[in-house]
């Protein structure tokens, strides 16, 4: 009534005062002139892990991962929605995530995202705090109480405050620190920020992303026999997750093969490959082709938690076939100069070789990773006797794993002759002993890689041509004893 009255009085004021004119020119009154609508703000919506319905990893070697989650929305709404998809992995790639709805087809969509990562913790608080006022408490024990004041907090580093108290610049103060609230732009997790566009109130949907600091690596076990001809091999994948989330009830897929990936000023490959076969009996993973890789999908749902390192059984084969070698080797430059007496008293390599094939009890895709062997003593106790790391072997190839050197078989080997030919070409003359300490006879692969245009001239027991460059002796060698070999060839390498 206060506001239409004193409107009323200035209004015939003013119509008195200005009768003449308004007897000459009568204008219209001007209409009203309407407030502008506010902007409608899109509604705010939460998920967390308490609504998701199943989740899946397909881990890959080389240090990443991919999660598929599916979560139920229950109250979405329908229109544009400010959704916090909480619970994400905290080392995920914001760039790979992809939603879509298993209710309808395009029943969502994202219109922006923000991934938001700075987290609560004692230092983002006390940086946000900075310029602003805050409570210390400080505790006299002559008192027995905390006594509270006020204080600036003007700078932090490494978590050390400098406070303005009580009229002092000061740091190192012991008291604790109380904060009138949590800033706006600080989260406990990771969070996804989605302003979406939802055309259904309920939805399911499913969202994957690729997160870093997810990994498996394969271990292998394997004992061998008192003979060294038969063993039993066993598999283990095991799986690290530090990707900053935990997944419960997880279906488990593991990828091997050779994943070219590309990030920022480098180019960051897995290695992993093996074609298919069907899984070993006993074993957890069953294994498929994907595209030209392999994958190893665990037959059960398994719990991966943070900062948890997961050992799961990938296979076993009993009965291994199993071909025990002792290799002596050469170099290629050797046969280029003159030199007398080159190794003396050398040690021999000790290897163990064997098929991946069926006819082995394998057959198949193995993923690259370590192969540590055992065997039993005289009293039964299984000893560790060596390790190395094998490659990514399809079904039906061959490894090759070396156990360490030899013990008791070493060898010298001598140049007794040399002269040139040419200006890139030679002849020489070599000798070669080896001994053996064991009460058993063994035989010793004598490698020799030369290289170039060559040709064996002579030699005290026959030689393999093992390829273009590389020749090779078995030499026998009894009991307690020692053979020698002798050979001259000719070399031209230019």
């Amino acid at each position: 009534m206060k506001i239409t009255f004193a409107r009323g009085f200035v209004s015939s004021v003013a119509l008195l005062s200005a009768a003449p004119a308004f007897a000459q020119a009568s204008k219209p009154p001007a209409p009203p002139v309407a407030a502008a609508p506010s902007a409608k703000l899109p509604a705010q919506q939460t998920s967390t892990e308490a609504d998701r319905k199943a989740v899946s990893l397909t881990v890959y070697n080389q240090n990443f991962g991919v999660v598929r989650e599916v979560r139920e929305l229950a109250s979405l709404g329908i229109g544009q929605v400010a959704l916090e998809f909480r619970d994400v992995a905290a080392n995920i790639q914001p760039q790979t995530v992809a939603i879509k709805s298993l209710t309808a087809p395009g029943a969502i969509s994202v219109l922006e995202q923000n991934y938001r990562y700075d987290l609560l913790t004692p230092q983002t608080l006390l940086e946000k705090f900075v310029g602003k006022k805050i409570r210390t408490y400080r505790y006299h024990e002559a008192t027995g109480k905390e006594e509270a004041a006020d204080a600036e907090l003007l700078s932090v580093n490494d978590q050390q405050p400098i406070l303005r108290l009580n009229g002092e610049v000061t740091f190192g103060y012991p008291a604790r620190y109380a904060f009138s609230q949590v800033p706006d732009n600080l989260i406990a997790k990771p969070t996804l920020m989605w302003l979406v566009q939802s055309q259904k109130a309920q939805q399911t949907v499913e969202v994957s992303y690729i997160t870093q600091n997810l990994s498996w690596s394969a271990d292998y076990v394997l004992v061998v026999n008192e003979q060294d001809t038969l063993g039993s091999l066993q598999g283990w994948v095991t799986l690290v997750n530090q990707s900053g989330a935990s997944y419960k009830n997880a279906e488990l897929k593991l990828v091997a093969g050779d994943v070219n990936r590309v990030q920022p000023e480098r180019q960051y490959k897995s290695a992993m490959a093996a074609p298919a076969a069907p899984p070993m009996g006993g074993a957890q993973f069953a294994e498929q082709g994907l595209f030209e890789y392999h994958m190893y999908t665990l037959g059960r749902p398994t719990t991966i938690l943070q900062n948890e390192q997961k050992q799961v059984s990938l296979l076993e084969a009993d009965g291994i076939n199993i071909d025990k070698k002792l290799i002596f080797y050469g170099q290629q430059y050797w046969f280029r100069g003159q030199y007398g007496q080159i190794q003396s008293n050398q040690k021999v390599g000790v290897y163990l070789d064997f098929k991946n094939d069926e006819k082995s009890k394998l057959g198949i895709p193995l993923p690259k990773g370590t192969l540590r062997v055992y065997k039993a003593d005289k009293s039964g106790a299984k000893q560790f006797v060596g390790e190395d790391q094998i490659d990514h072997t399809p079904r039906d190839e061959k490894l090759r794993v070396k156990m360490g050197e030899a013990f008791d078989v070493v060898g010298d080997r001598k140049q007794t002759e040399w002269r040139a030919l040419g200006n890139c070409s030679s002849e020489s003359s070599w000798e070669i002993e080896l001994r053996n300490h064991k009460d058993t006879a063994v035989v010793v692969e004598d490698y020799e890689p030369i290289g170039g245009d060559w040709t064996v001239v002579e030699s005290s027991i026959p030689y393999v041509k093992k390829d273009a460059g590389t020749f090779t002796f078995d030499v026998k060698v009894p009991a307690r004893g020692k053979t020698k070999v002798t050979y001259k060839v000719r070399l031209r390498y230019c």
